[in-house]
């Protein structure tokens, strides 16, 4: 007996580390909407950076975002959270482009929509409408000898976001640890969140040793916290040199929000003290 499992290859935007992001053919920019207070209107642009001609729809998915930095597809919304799909317009909604084409995607927010206080998220999600069976792989079930072909479905999603009213967050750092993990160095933490906003932005770590000397040992960038969690588990790679000695001195964290048009704000931070 045959059967087919589709496969929904989705990457989500939040985590990136770039503005510009291509995913098999296509390219988009930027990899995240968040509409000024008072605009109405952003674009989002589309390149085709393959050889053959591309058809893409494009349309409103939901995501709740979990403790470890993981999306779930959710169709109600959780307490705290608010989809902003319905005050939103997307054109077109169908895109083809040829080999080296690009087009833009407009979102456009409804001026009479009804919002209450908070923010409100959807994520765009733009799926390619060519037929991937013939890249299937086929492979057998051990224990019911089904032969199953694995076809997958490519697509991207990237996070929209706008705000009403009063809106705000703070964050904090917590439970700071460094352990060996597989002969790599891990800085792992809790990143907490309060308030009615989102944060997001960027992580910078350094080591001072027991002299004053900074070395800068790890970073990671893009890192959302939504509001449907108030905490996210995190843990960043650290350089591994034998200049360094991470017995001794000290850890410093530093969280600031993405560059941008204003200038960079430290959003937490927090120091782990090394001992031998």
């Amino acid at each position: 007996m045959h059967k087919k499992i589709y496969l929904l290859l989705l990457f989500t935007f939040g985590l990136l580390q770039s503005e510009i992001y291509a995913q098999g053919d296509l390219l988009i920019t930027p990899t995240r909407i968040v509409f000024k207070k008072e605009k109405l209107k952003e674009i989002i642009n589309l390149v085709n950076t393959g050889e053959t001609s591309e058809t893409y729809t494009v349309s409103f998915v939901e995501r709740r975002m979990n403790e470890d930095g993981t999306f779930t597809v959710i169709t109600d919304p959780d307490p705290g959270q608010n989809f902003a799909e319905p005050h939103l317009r997307i054109y077109p909604r169908r895109i083809t482009l040829a080999p080296g084409e690009g087009q833009v995607v407009m979102l456009q927010r409804r001026r009479n929509s009804t919002k209450e206080t908070g923010e409100y998220r959807s994520h765009l999600y733009f799926r390619s409408t060519r037929d991937y069976s013939a890249l299937g792989e086929k492979t057998t079930d051990s224990i019911t000898g089904v032969s199953v072909q694995l076809t997958p479905i490519y697509g991207m999603t990237i996070p929209v976001i706008f705000r009403a009213g009063d809106v705000s967050a703070t964050t904090t750092i917590s439970d700071l640890k460094l352990e060996n993990v597989e002969d790599s160095n891990q800085l792992k933490f809790t990143l907490n969140r309060e308030g009615n906003s989102s944060v997001y932005g960027d992580f910078t770590v350094e080591h001072f040793s027991v002299t004053g000397k900074s070395t800068t040992i790890g970073k990671i960038a893009g890192v959302a916290v939504y509001t449907t969690i108030k905490k996210r588990f995190m843990s960043i790679n650290l350089l591994k040199s034998p200049l360094l000695n991470l017995k001794e001195g000290s850890i410093k964290i530093n969280f600031k929000t993405r560059p941008g048009d204003k200038k960079q704000e430290t959003l937490a931070k927090a120091t782990l003290n090394l001992s031998t």
